[in-house]
């Protein structure tokens, strides 16, 4: 994340195992203070010791401002992010975090929301039922793990599923008898009216949107969140980059996003996760067609050609205008 004033020191409060492989972190401001509001599916940023930024779920109700807490799993093919805070970071500690972010927007108002959480997808979707369950909305729950054990937040979704039956479902594919969601098939039972949610690895999301496209269903009422780039970079080059309000311009060499080009040239710019997963540099477009790879902007949004992601995004001109 590049300097800037909007970072928050945090105390690490507590350390709670939620599932296999899967830990919660509570944080709270060192000076006891409230913490920035935020809605249900935002993220932070946090910035760890070992100079490396990631970008976790608040999970907790978002009614709590003493405190954020997030779900971490320790994943076999982290690079550095996910083990170091396993490995290290423990009650007492201290490290800064952003002010909340969210691309991952809670209709509130919907008739009835549909959620589709698999493993780790479930932090986002956690923060989102406990908001619709606050507010009295009609919701439910389709959540695969590989086995139970790795199931987070299994006995507080159990207290709903009691609470209310029918509203929760788990699968758990890799237990004798178990099998992959077959998303296809969960989406073309789901009445027309609903708001979708799905939020887990990247097979699941592709399979959810390619469903959802085959199924006709309104794009308005489809919502995802990666944890990982759906593509690769634009790394191609051949373009200029005119920044509007500084009045200068760059030419970005092939090999090189727009992102690391003006770090080069020491242009101060707001970033976070460098492909395309947080949101944080989004940037907006004056003139040109960008070459959206991002994971956070929509078919419609990508297609306005308002905004883009300068991290990961290029350009399909000869020259691309931003408002920098």
């Amino acid at each position: 994340m590049s300097p800037g004033s909007d970072s928050i020191e945090v105390l690490v409060t507590s350390v709670i195992p939620q599932a296999e492989r899967v830990t919660a972190w509570e944080l709270r401001r060192i000076d006891g203070a409230e913490l920035p509001a935020f809605t249900a599916g935002a993220h932070i940023e946090l910035h760890l010791p070992n100079g490396l930024e990631r970008s976790y779920s608040i999970c907790n109700a978002q009614d709590q401002r003493d405190r954020y807490v997030i779900a971490v799993s320790k994943d076999p093919q982290s690079r550095g992010g996910s083990r170091f805070i396993h490995e290290n970071l423990k009650v007492g500690d201290r490290l800064r975090i952003s002010s909340p972010l969210n691309h991952f927007q809670l209709v509130e108002d919907a008739l009835h929301v549909v959620f589709i959480a698999g493993g780790i997808g479930i932090t986002p979707i956690w923060c989102m039922i406990q908001r619709l369950e606050a507010l009295g909305r009609s919701w439910e729950l389709h959540y695969s793990a590989r086995v139970r054990q790795m199931c987070a937040f299994k006995e507080a979704l159990e207290v709903l599923e009691r609470k209310c039956p029918g509203r929760v479902q788990f699968n758990f594919d890799q237990e004798p008898g178990g099998k992959i969601t077959d998303v296809k098939a969960l989406i073309a039972g789901i009445r027309s009216d609903a708001h979708l949610y799905c939020c887990g690895p990247t097979p699941m999301l592709k399979a959810f949107e390619s469903a959802a496209r085959e199924l006709a269903r309104a794009q308005s009422q489809l919502h995802v969140e990666y944890f990982t780039p759906k593509e690769e970079s634009a790394v191609e080059g051949g373009f200029t980059v005119v920044l509007k309000r500084r009045g200068t311009s760059f030419f970005i060499p092939p090999g090189k996003t727009i992102l690391e080009t003006l770090l080069d040239q020491n242009i101060d710019v707001p970033y976070s996760c460098m492909e395309g997963v947080c949101g944080t540099c989004e940037t907006t477009v004056l003139e040109g067609v960008p070459d959206h790879r991002d994971s956070v902007l929509s078919a419609e949004e990508h297609a306005a050609n308002k905004t883009m992601m300068i991290c990961c995004s290029g350009c399909k001109s000869a020259r691309l205008i931003l408002d920098l």
